[in-house]
C-alpha cells in the first residue's frame, strides 16, 4: 500500500521513534510485553449463573501481561460459537462450555487447575 502523499513534496516516510532511522534501515528491538508460553500457564474455569439465570464460562487465572488475552479470547468465541468479554483478567463466555472451553485450552497448551 502507498502512503497518502507518495511522490509529492509533502511525502515523509515514517521514522522510528526511539532512534530516527527510517523504519525499512531501523534496528531497535519491538517493543512489547514478554509472553510466556502456554505450558507454563495454567487456567481455572468455571460456568457461574448471573443475573435472570444467565449462564457464563468465566477462565481465570492466567496472567493479563504474560498471556495474550484478547487473542485467546477471539479463540475460545470462535471455538465456542457464543460471545464473550474480558472483565478484570477473566475471559467471561456466554453459555455453559465449560468442557469445550477446557477442551480447547488444552490442544492450545495451558495447564487446567482443578
Amino acid at each position: 500500500m502507498t502512503r497518502l502523499f507518495a511522490g509529492t513534496p509533502f511525502d515523509i516516510p515514517p521514522r522510528c521513534d526511539r532512534c530516527g532511522e527510517l523504519e525499512e534501515a531501523c534496528k531497535c528491538e519491538p517493543l512489547g510485553p514478554e509472553r510466556m508460553p502456554a505450558e507454563k500457564q495454567s487456567a481455572k474455569v468455571r460456568s457461574d449463573r448471573r443475573k435472570h439465570k444467565r449462564m457464563v464460562t468465566v477462565v481465570w487465572g492466567l496472567d493479563s501481561v504474560a498471556c495474550d488475552l484478547p487473542n485467546l479470547l477471539s479463540k475460545l468465541k470462535a471455538a465456542c460459537g457464543s460471545g464473550g468479554s474480558l472483565q478484570d483478567d477473566q475471559i467471561e463466555l456466554q453459555g455453559d462450555h465449560v468442557s469445550r472451553v477446557k477442551d480447547e485450552l488444552k490442544k492450545i497448551g495451558f495447564k487446567i487447575a482443578k
